[in-house]
């Protein structure tokens, strides 16, 4: 026990002095920054005076003496190099810090505080967060030097183009193909008529709503179907890490896993469709002018083109694993690696949906395994077709990037904090709710139609209502927006921070509160 609180000890010290070195290093380039300009208007003082004097000699004079101060300036900047390299952490930096937060708060949340392994670290994030803000009223270099490394992570970037796929690949792989034929129906249904429903719901209550405030600029109904398109779907990263911890029915958590793959790519299409109409189509259509088909085309593409291009890969990573036959297991990994990044690339350049692609690739090669593990007629083991060695890379390669989505969530709300203002978080609070209710009628409407054909499980709505998580996918999409978007640089801005801050809310009441009680829920109605 003793040696526990000495790590926890050293590690808390440790970043503290990297916060506050980092807020140092900011505070001394200005200090050279300073020296620059004024070294500048020095210069700039002599240009004046040389203009001033007539005679050659003297202009000869000042004209020698010219080039001391602009290689004095040379000799601060270049001092200012070597001493601090640059203003920024570097890539390398982020990693390092990143992948230690992940490991100091896995093992406290294992050791001490003993929650599911997701809502433990957003929690501990939360809570260094709120600490660096108050640290920063007697040390504001701390606090400048996090807020610093935050916006020197580009969240869209690292989740949206290098996390989603490795993410929605891993999800898919363990989920039983066969399970959810038997509940395709259920799945479609809710993926993608109940998340354009939830987005139109959400989106007028909101656009209604929001006109009860004085803002002081103008929110357009596009605005809102901008946030009813990224809140609507539920985030599989989340959805998935929560429901490893209940013990669901299989048929319940196979359509609740469906939903929450497909509806990720779906709502994804439904985001960039709106927000090509937004934008007047400068988004995706280069500023052709957007028509009923334009959007019906390229929703078409999007969704089609990433279930057949993960129809394509998913068989021929099927094939390869086949061939393979578990011989080279290093192989095999490399393989399926591959698979993941080449595909999500293709996927980018041809610009057609990499997550719902991943998701049939992952299904398609995950079927491979379904049956691995069990005992054949001679009674000796099946393996997959990937081999145990292959799933638990992956396995641990989902675990090890939902620790660093999950800690970036929650120091994220060091920019919502500086960014946002009071109004804007009472209106994220209220919105919570107005958020719940449109995913009701988004689940209660669907489901109430299936039961004609299909009887659902008992307590089937109020589940996947409370169980529909919100997670990075929507803190992603809200981030990626640009002023432009959005009515230009001051309006678009403000417009910005108040979907990034109301989506922040969802976000933090759904993992902490929603991902806390489901498993009650479940338990309610089993």
């Amino acid at each position: 026990m003793k040696g526990n609180w000495k790590f926890l000890f050293m590690s808390i010290i440790g970043l503290f002095m990297i916060g506050l070195s980092y807020g140092q290093t900011n505070d001394d380039q200005a200090a050279i920054d300073e020296q620059v300009t004024n070294l500048e208007q020095n210069v700039e003082t002599s240009k004046q005076v040389m203009s001033e004097l007539e005679q050659e000699e003297t202009v000869e004079d000042v004209i020698t003496a010219e080039p001391i101060g602009e290689h004095s300036k040379e000799a601060v900047e270049e001092e200012g190099h070597n001493s601090h390299g640059h203003e920024g952490m570097n890539t390398l930096d982020l990693i390092a810090l990143l992948v230690l937060l992940a490991a100091l708060f896995t093992f406290i949340n294992i050791h001490y505080i003993k929650l599911p392994g997701t809502i433990g670290l957003m929690l501990q994030a939360l809570f260094l967060s709120l600490a660096i803000v108050g640290a920063g009223f007697i040390f504001p270099s701390i606090r400048e030097g996090a807020e610093n490394i935050m916006r020197n992570v580009d969240f869209t970037e690292v989740l949206l183009n290098i996390m989603l796929s490795f993410l929605l690949y891993a999800g898919a792989l363990h989920v039983d193909i066969d399970k959810l034929k038997e509940e395709s129906a259920s799945v479609v249904v809710l993926a993608i008529f109940g998340t354009l429903m939830s987005t139109f719901l959400i989106a007028t209550a909101i656009y209604y709503f929001l006109g009860l405030f004085e803002l002081g600029f103008e929110i357009e109904y596009i605005h809102c179907l901008l946030l009813g398109a990224l809140i609507s779907p539920t985030d599989p990263i989340a959805v998935l890490a929560i429901l490893k911890t209940t013990n669901i029915s299989k048929n319940l958590q196979i359509k609740i896993e469906g939903e929450s793959l497909f509806n990720d790519g779906i709502g994804v299409v439904v985001f960039i469709t709106i927000l090509a109409i937004a934008s007047g189509g400068s988004s995706h259509g280069g500023g052709e002018e957007v028509t009923a088909g334009s959007v019906a085309f390229l929703f078409g593409k999007e969704v089609f083109g990433g279930l057949l291009l993960g129809g394509v890969f998913g068989a021929f990573g099927y094939w390869l694993l086949v061939v393979i036959d578990n011989a080279h297991e290093e192989l095999e990994v490399l393989t399926t690696l591959a698979l993941v990044l080449v595909g999500t690339q293709i996927a980018v350049h041809l610009h057609i949906s990499a997550p719902l692609a991943m998701v049939v690739m992952g299904l398609i090669v995950g079927r491979g395994n379904s049956t691995a593990g069990q005992l054949d007629e001679n009674g000796v083991e099946i393996e997959g077709i990937a081999g145990e060695y292959v799933m638990k890379f992956w396995h641990l390669v989902d675990e090890a990037m939902n620790a660093i989505l999950f800690i970036l969530i929650g120091l994220e709300m060091l920019i919502i904090i500086e960014e946002s203002t009071g109004a804007f978080l009472q209106i994220g609070v209220i919105s919570i709710f107005i958020i719940l209710a449109g995913r009701f009628l988004g689940v209660a409407i669907p489901v109430t139609i299936l039961d004609f054909f299909k009887r659902s499980a008992t307590g089937t709505i109020p589940i996947l209502t409370w169980g529909g998580l919100r997670g990075g996918i929507s803190i992603a999409l809200a981030l990626s927006l640009s002023n432009a978007d959005l009515g230009g640089e001051v309006d678009g801005k403000q417009i910005k921070y108040l979907i990034v801050t109301i989506t922040y809310c969802v976000v933090v009441f759904s993992i902490l509160v929603q991902g806390m009680t489901i498993e009650k829920l479940v338990k309610k109605y089993l």
